[in-house]
């Protein structure tokens, strides 16, 4: 017995380890699901970089019979004392069932499912850009699922950060690193 309350304890520890905090939705219905993590992000604004995928790991429970599901985005851009929605198209990421990771749909009611959503942040995303965004979860009739809202900021890409200065030599056309 008392090897079964450690595990749980330990298993509790590493899920709320790998948490972020979010919030519940404002915009968009829909309750909050039983964990979700950004990577690299615990406490928001989460700084998603240009060019790479964002990557939101989330765990919830069925509320019931779910035979498909498409996820959607809303990014709300604060325009002085205007919130303007614009839905952000998730093109193939938006297939939700395509993304399960502990089981596949159709879905039982009370199921607990795995969920991977990525999202690819745009060069059109100006680097510096702070907003909230809503990711939510609908089946086939609208109905939500669950939404999460989260402020993030965009950042320049990941490259542009790290990467080392590259210039020609002057001497011939082969490329010298200076670092």
């Amino acid at each position: 017995m008392l090897r079964i309350v450690v595990f749980l304890c330990v298993a509790a520890a590493a899920v709320t380890a790998q948490t972020t905090s979010v919030t519940q939705c404002s915009r968009n219905p829909g309750e909050l699901p039983l964990n979700a993590h950004v990577e690299g992000c615990l406490t928001p604004p989460c700084l998603l970089p240009q060019l790479q995928d964002a990557v939101i790991n989330v765990v919830f429970h069925t509320p019931r019979v779910l035979r498909s599901m498409t996820t959607r985005a809303t990014a709300l851009l604060q325009l002085g004392a205007i919130t303007l929605p614009v839905e952000y198209n998730l093109a193939e990421n938006a297939d939700t069932c395509r993304f399960l990771t502990n089981t596949y749909c159709p879905l039982l009611a009370g199921e607990v499912v795995s969920y991977t959503l990525r999202m690819f942040i745009e060069p059109f995303f100006p680097v510096g850009t702070s907003l909230n965004i809503e990711f939510r979860v609908v089946d086939d009739s609208e109905e939500p699922v669950w939404c999460i809202r989260m402020p993030i900021q965009i950042v320049a890409p990941l490259a542009a950060r790290s990467a080392p200065a590259i210039s020609p030599t002057p001497s011939n056309s082969t490329l010298s690193i200076h670092t």
